[in-house]
């Protein structure tokens, strides 16, 4: 038989421990007696990115906006006992959190459903995607600590040097900053990509965030996801006989776990993170990252199957 050839290369993102041997797996069985593989090869495990200082994931992330398709392997990322385990220069940010930064898209994650193996929610029927705003947010955040009493204040200096300053809060003792900043056009990018997905597979969407707590940061999600949609997508959306619908992101968890599924979730950047390994409990789990020019993808082979695939190859052998 002949193999399937390949005209454009596939960016392969190796990873760390177990996903190792089973990407190579994969790649052994199932695609290169098919297939005429053609991929630049990109090692993100840990000690890799140590010894080339974390370039590598750079290098990677470059390809990908290249070729426009990449795999990528579950990677570590290292705390402070991986780093004296191994001996790191220094502790690495995540693999995952750079590349999402430098290509700016959104996560969709989407459950397949597997006869046999069982929802733990009784009431999920249908997959639930999550679809996660990949960038900004605490990923791209500064921190610090403070020592003794002192006054925190949240700056912004335009180009011409005006300064705007908003009170964090006046510290009688010690305790910790955390500053995090998004990007108008990132948010656009995601909301149009969320309209986008649901239009091409006929899904309700739902959004929610914590506008009420968060009335400038989380409300201007919902502000740019309302006026797209009233603007670009309401008629699409009423021709199709599907739903957009926000809500707030504590009563969009209560309402998951009653529904029946069949509809994609978007989230900022650290729900979605949460939110994805909740839903991941209904099924398998099928990773796709969309870019804002939705001409990009990556697939990962993930932990989460680690254990099912183990399990597996574990029976064959006994």
């Amino acid at each position: 038989m002949e193999k399937i050839k390949m005209t454009t290369p596939l960016v392969e993102m190796d990873g760390d421990e177990m996903t190792r041997v089973l990407w190579q797996l994969i790649k052994d069985e199932l695609l290169t007696p098919y297939i005429d593989l053609n991929t630049e090869y990109y090692d993100l495990g840990l000690v890799h990115r140590n010894e080339t200082n974390d370039q590598v994931t750079i290098d990677s992330a470059e390809a990908t906006k290249k070729y426009g398709v990449a795999v990528k392997c579950a990677t570590i990322t290292p705390n402070a006992a991986r780093v004296k385990e191994y001996n790191l220069k220094e502790m690495y940010k995540s693999p995952n959190g750079t590349i999402r930064a430098m290509l700016d898209g959104t996560v969709f994650r989407a459950p397949i459903i597997v006869k046999g193996i069982e929802p733990y929610v009784k009431t999920w029927k249908k997959p639930i995607t999550i679809a996660r705003h990949a960038y900004g947010d605490v990923y791209k955040a500064t921190e610090m600590k403070v020592k003794g009493p002192g006054k925190a204040e949240l700056v912004y200096t335009d180009a011409n040097g005006n300064e705007t300053r908003e009170l964090i809060h006046d510290f009688n003792g010690d305790g910790i900053i955390q500053g995090m900043h998004n990007l108008n056009d990132s948010i656009e990018s995601f909301a149009r990509s969320c309209f986008e997905f649901a239009v091409a597979t006929k899904q309700d969407l739902w959004f929610a965030s914590k506008d009420t707590i968060s009335k400038k940061y989380d409300h201007t999600f919902k502000d740019i996801f309302q006026d797209i949609y009233d603007k670009e997508y309401a008629d699409k959306f009423k021709e199709l006989g599907i739903e957009y619908f926000y809500t707030l992101i504590d009563d969009a968890v209560a309402r998951v776990i009653r529904s029946e599924g069949g509809y994609i979730w978007a989230c900022k950047n650290y729900d979605g993170d949460v939110m994805s390994d909740l839903t991941d409990i209904l099924n398998t789990r099928q990773h796709m990252v969309l870019f804002r020019d939705i001409t990009t993808s990556i697939s990962r082979v993930k932990r989460h199957l680690q254990t099912q695939l183990q399990l597996s190859m574990h029976g064959q052998v006994h």
